[in-house]
């Protein structure tokens, strides 16, 4: 009988548990959807999430941060905020919570904490809504299309307004895009509603249209006419890659910005977090995300070399397979990259190396760079053996990177990872362009170490392009993490 009562004691814990989540979900998404302001736990999305998930958040950052919080305390903070006058803001409620329970006895109540941790978010101007057009409709730009209309929320930052591919736009195009917007073989069904408008040739995404446009150049179409206007295009076909040709969709009404999704040359390659700053919006109207791997390695290599000091070292890729290569053995411009993707491991040349110093000048000709392609359709993983300029062990190492993971420019950018068992699927689906393997660290010699960064390349990779969009298009909230 004590066994059995100590179950049931167990059983009805959780359930208040649960039940307590199940509250805090709600008050999670009044503040998202009726104020545009959006709660996280120490970096990692609530919104949309379960009752599991939130509760298995609050365990895993007693494991990974030693910073235990309670579920109790944390609804009590986000109602809390949901009482505040507070422009549309991202606010880690994770921190909040954890500082409240170390601080609580200073302050007269979580009121007043709030006012004081959040201060600043008064001086924080209203932000202009910024219209979206996705130039292109493929792997990045569905996935773009999916957490542009997950996040709109109350559509005061990025609103997406219409998508243009090429050829003409019928019913049954109609019903396969709206297809392959909806299912995804990787990343699951998307959890929103996406309805035909046959008649007006648009997608009905949670409710908002989403006009489809056919087009075979940039500058063929009039955006006004769709009632867009001072739009920022996503282009993600790849067809177009320097200043000159991505111009030409500066030259269509409606249009002030453009964000390429691929390195490009002559105009500004950016990795969000490291050097978005570097340049003046109000002198630019063309930019580069770089590539997926760039975005992978620079914020490791700015810890790095800020710590530490690089002399030199070598980048290796071990990356997911892509729709540039052949299903099956066929001609290619290449070489080996017409071999078949899903049955071979294929070597290749890969620009990251090189492409890291438009981010970080001080490495500028310091990295080597090669790549394997290999028969995973997502999932990557990138290699840095460094030559440093100081002693180092897989202690201070890793210290390092877990510090910029949890403070500064870089904690959208690093997701610090102690799971033993990390293998390429477990880091699908995750927002952030790099997850550092600290089980993995090698560090032999006084003066070097063998890094190991996973990155998503799809999604991680995606989530990148729309914090530069937001930095591009000044919709950035006030933050607090």
């Amino acid at each position: 009988m004590p066994a059995l009562k100590h179950i049931e004691v167990q059983l009805s814990e959780q359930a208040q548990k649960s039940k307590t989540a199940a509250q805090l979900i709600k008050t999670v998404q009044d503040l998202w959807y009726d104020r545009g302001v959006e709660l996280i736990i120490f970096k990692n999305p609530i919104i949309d999430k379960s009752v599991a998930e939130v509760l298995d958040l609050h365990y895993y950052t007693d494991a990974f941060l030693d910073k235990p919080i309670n579920i109790v305390e944390s609804l009590k903070i986000a109602e809390a905020l949901l009482r505040m006058e507070t422009p549309p803001a991202k606010i880690d409620l994770g921190r909040l919570t954890h500082e409240y329970q170390i601080e609580s006895q200073d302050f007269e109540d979580i009121d007043d904490f709030l006012v004081f941790k959040l201060m600043k978010i008064e001086y924080h101007s209203r932000i202009t809504p910024k219209d979206v057009v996705l130039y292109g409709f493929g792997r990045i730009g569905r996935l773009l299309a999916r957490e542009l209309m997950t996040k709109t929320g109350n559509g005061n930052q990025l609103r997406l307004r219409a998508i243009v591919t090429r050829g003409e736009i019928t019913d049954e195009i109609i019903d396969k895009r709206l297809s392959l917007l909806k299912n995804d073989s990787i990343h699951g069904i998307f959890h929103g509603t996406v309805v035909p408008d046959y008649e007006n040739k648009a997608l009905i995404v949670n409710g908002t249209t989403v006009h489809l446009i056919s087009a075979s150049q940039p500058d063929d179409i009039d955006y006004s006419t769709y009632g867009i206007s001072d739009a920022l295009v996503l282009d993600n076909t790849g067809a177009f890659r320097d200043k000159e040709a991505l111009s030409r969709h500066l030259k269509a009404n409606g249009i002030s910005k453009v964000l390429l999704t691929a390195p490009g040359k002559g105009i500004p390659n950016i990795v969000h977090g490291v050097n978005q700053n570097d340049y003046d919006l109000d002198e630019q109207d063309i930019y580069s995300a770089a590539s997926c791997t760039t975005n992978a390695i620079t914020p490791i290599l700015k810890a790095i070399e800020d710590t530490f000091g690089i002399e030199n070292g070598h980048l290796e890729t071990i990356h997911a397979y892509t729709n540039d290569q052949n299903l099956v053995d066929n001609m290619h411009s290449k070489y080996r990259r017409g071999r078949a993707a899903a049955i071979n491991m294929v070597i290749t040349e890969t620009g990251a190396g090189k492409a890291v110093a438009k981010a970080l000048p001080q490495l500028e000709g310091k990295l080597t760079s090669n790549a394997i392609r290999v028969p995973v359709p997502n999932g990557s993983l990138a290699i840095l053996k460094l030559n440093l300029k100081s002693d180092v062990s897989v202690e201070s190492i890793n210290t390092c990177i877990k510090t910029y993971a949890l403070e500064g420019d870089l904690v959208e950018q690093i997701k610090y990872s102690i799971n033993n068992e990390l293998v390429s699927s477990d880091i699908v689906g995750c927002s952030a362009p790099s997850i550092f393997d600290s089980k993995a660290t090698i560090s032999e010699h006084p003066k070097s170490c063998i890094l190991y960064v996973w990155y998503d390349n799809e999604y991680g990779y995606s989530h990148q392009v729309i914090r530069l969009a937001k930095h591009i298009a000044r919709v950035r909230r006030f933050t607090y993490y």
